[in-house]
């Protein structure tokens, strides 16, 4: 009896085994089935959505892909000058910085520091000097450009001429009539310097690469002849302006030591100071007959013949990608509104 009632519990475990089996098995199918219907559905869907609004779609996307067309055409073109630049070597510097290795520590006894302006390398200290706002404001009115800086909208080819904002500048009368100005921050009619800094900054650029040294320097501008010619005019100033600078540390050195020989009987100390005499008159004549003291040019500016800026091409294509974007965005929210709105009244 015993072994009957357990055969018969073997035979139904078997069973429900059996049973369970299936059971997972028809869910695992019916899952699959489900989830592959769901997504048919919500592609079904996405693609009516789509077709359904086709109209919509296309329309926005026209009108942003015209819209941009016509803004790249009326964008002016701007041309870019750019010339190469090499730091120039002076012999100078190098024996001035031999001399300091030598006798930089009777000099120190006599409270002269000689060994980091002779190490010193001018075409790094010249290329951050170039990019502050008090050059590029002397720069401006050195050359008097604050017109073409600030005022200019564009080029005219055929008759080489700038195109001024008459809302800016009177070309006729030669003053300034702007009236978009902030009061409270100190503006006036007249552009300020932070202004002209500001719009000149932008148009000027500059790098050295590493591995060489070249220095690139350039600026875009609308005219291709002021680019080229400001570019020149910016590499000669930066060059006069460190020029006259080390002219002037020379002459206060070589007078500071004519001083201090007078003032000692130390015979070694004497001989220190007259050999830095000497190093520091090198650096004189030398600041006195280079016109390319900071750099040398290496590959001068080019009048551009092709413009460097604006992309019509890449403006037009993101509008066109801006349209259709933004036309998928209102076809989906208008078929989400009205789905919603059916289920409501459903």
């Amino acid at each position: 009896m015993t072994k009957d009632k357990l055969k018969q519990l073997e035979d139904k475990n078997q069973a429900l085994e059996a049973e369970l089996k299936g059971i997972k098995t028809n869910n695992s199918q019916f899952s699959s089935q489900q989830f592959f219907t769901d997504s048919d559905i919500d592609l079904q869907r996405l693609w009516n959505a789509i077709w359904g609004g086709r109209l919509i779609i296309i329309s926005i996307t026209l009108v942003f892909s015209i819209a941009s067309v016509i803004y790249a055409l009326s964008v002016p073109n701007e041309y870019k000058a750019t010339a190469l630049l090499a730091p120039a070597s002076s012999s100078s510097s190098l024996s001035l910085s031999n001399l300091a290795g030598q006798i930089g520590g009777l000099a120190s006894l006599a409270g002269i520091n000689i060994g980091g302006a002779a190490s010193e390398d001018k075409s790094v200290v010249a290329i951050e000097v170039m990019r502050t706002w008090d050059f590029q404001e002397k720069f401006i009115k050195e050359n008097n450009i604050e017109v073409e800086v600030f005022a200019a909208e564009g080029w005219e080819r055929t008759r080489d001429q700038l195109i001024i904002d008459s809302e800016l500048y009177d070309v006729v009368n030669k003053k300034w009539v702007r009236t978009d100005f902030d009061v409270s921050k100190g503006q006036t009619e007249i552009p300020s310097s932070w202004e002209l800094y500001e719009e000149f900054r932008d148009r000027l650029s500059i790098s050295q690469d590493k591995a060489s040294g070249i220095v690139k320097v350039s600026i875009e501008y609308y005219s291709p002849n002021l680019a080229k010619e400001w570019t020149e005019k910016i590499i000669t100033s930066i060059n006069s302006h460190v020029q006259k600078k080390d002219r002037e540390e020379a002459l206060k050195s070589i007078a500071y030591l004519n001083k201090k020989i007078d003032e000692t009987n130390i015979a070694d100390m004497q001989a220190v100071f007259y050999q830095l005499i000497e190093e520091q008159t090198k650096t004189l004549m030398l600041a006195e007959i280079s016109k390319e003291y900071v750099f040398t040019t290496v590959s001068p500016a080019m009048i551009a013949e092709e413009e460097s800026k604006p992309n019509r091409a890449l403006i037009s294509i993101i509008g066109a990608l801006i349209g259709g974007i933004l036309s998928l965005i209102v076809v989906f929210i208008r078929n989400y509104s009205s789905s919603t709105i059916r289920q409501e009244y459903s």
